[in-house]
């Protein structure tokens, strides 16, 4: 009879232990957010893309680059319609997309970029590009409106690149969003949010790991100082921030700023705040990356940096997401805020 008595004791614990694992897992997702939509600004969708994964903004010029690529099919394993580079200058009198690699002939689906400006004034654009059968890094040389190709990286360390973030001209730090290679061990990571993720930092020859332990790392930017590395951990909704050795690139672990939501990339305003487009409802994202009549809610965060150790984070967006589902970038231009999305074939552009 003790026995029995001490089997449904230990029965009844291990129900309230998964129980509890299971609700703090909705917790953490947004499962039980309530989405109250607000805006202080006016919006315009424009469209002509195929999606607006990632966004960054030259930040003398004004000119904006969009990464976009047909990316619902690869959640199928399939290879969608070709990507593209677009331009959008912010400071023209008639906005308007310039396909900034229409000639670019290789098999292109872009996803992080990041620019690299020369004390020179000479601009690199640096790429993730997810190829058939491997990923590769593309290194374009901007001038005049133009992209021309440098050169491709490869490596076996970077098999799931996600954002990149350049530090010189063949130099960046790169994001593995998942430690796993295998599509079994990949879903693992994602639903038990396992610290499996990483970053990797190629110093111009070669990879090497130079942070781990982050819940799928995400977005990944350099503040203007170049001393500071942010990285987006979109599985336990922090910002993990790390002092970065200019002449190794080496990271040492600082601390983490807790959004407390979906995080996805990381831009940085000219006072060097940090603007994050975000997945208020995770579960709702992943069915709407299956399904595009179920919208996910769209997210913009500003986080205000006060002192090294001490930030503020403002809600500046919030929608159901029946103007743009599943926003993942947020970049700045003076007074204009540009909100990209991971699937739908258009972007907003903002006063704010």
């Amino acid at each position: 009879m003790k026995f029995l008595k001490m089997v449904f004791v230990l029965a009844v614990v291990f129900v309230l232990i998964v129980g509890g694992l299971i609700l703090k897992s909705f917790h953490d997702t947004g499962v039980f957010r309530r989405i109250e939509p607000h805006f202080g600004g006016q919006c315009k969708a424009i469209s002509g893309v195929l999606s607006s994964e990632d966004i960054t903004i030259h930040p003398r010029t004004g000119m904006a680059f969009i990464s976009s690529d047909d990316r619902r099919p690869r959640f199928r394993g399939k290879q969608g319609r070709q990507g593209a580079i677009y331009a959008f200058d912010l400071t023209a009198e008639h906005l308007q997309l310039i396909d900034l690699t229409a000639d670019f002939e290789q098999e292109f689906h872009p996803h992080g970029i990041g620019l690299f400006v020369g004390q020179d004034g000479n601009s690199s654009l640096f790429v993730v590009n997810h190829r058939k059968d491997d990923h590769s890094v593309e290194i374009f040389a901007y001038k005049d409106k133009k992209l021309t190709h440098r050169m491709s990286i490869c490596g076996q360390l970077m098999h799931s690149p996600n954002d990149i973030i350049p530090i010189g001209p063949r130099a960046f730090y790169v994001t593995n969003d998942h430690g796993n290679v295998s599509k079994l061990g990949r879903t693992l990571e994602e639903y038990l949010r396992l610290k499996r993720s990483y970053v990797l930092y190629y110093d111009g020859r070669g990879f090497r790991t130079v942070a781990k332990g982050l819940v799928y790392a995400n977005g990944i930017n350099i503040s203007h100082d170049g001393k500071t590395i942010y990285v987006a951990s979109t599985g336990d909704g922090k910002i993990y921030v790390y002092n970065r050795e200019t002449e190794t690139g080496v990271l040492e672990f600082r601390h983490t700023i807790d959004i407390g939501t979906g995080v996805d990339n990381v831009e940085l305003d000219e006072t060097g705040n940090l603007w994050i487009g975000a997945h208020p409802k995770l579960l709702d994202f992943v069915k709407y990356a299956k399904d595009p009549q179920k919208l996910a809610p769209s997210q913009v965060l500003k986080v205000v940096i006060e002192y090294p150790y001490r930030y503020k984070v403002e809600e500046i967006y919030l929608s159901k997401g029946d103007i743009l589902s599943g926003s993942s970038v947020a970049a700045v231009f003076e007074d204009k805020l540009l909100i990209g999305s991971v699937f739908d074939e258009r972007f907003l552009v903002c006063s704010y």
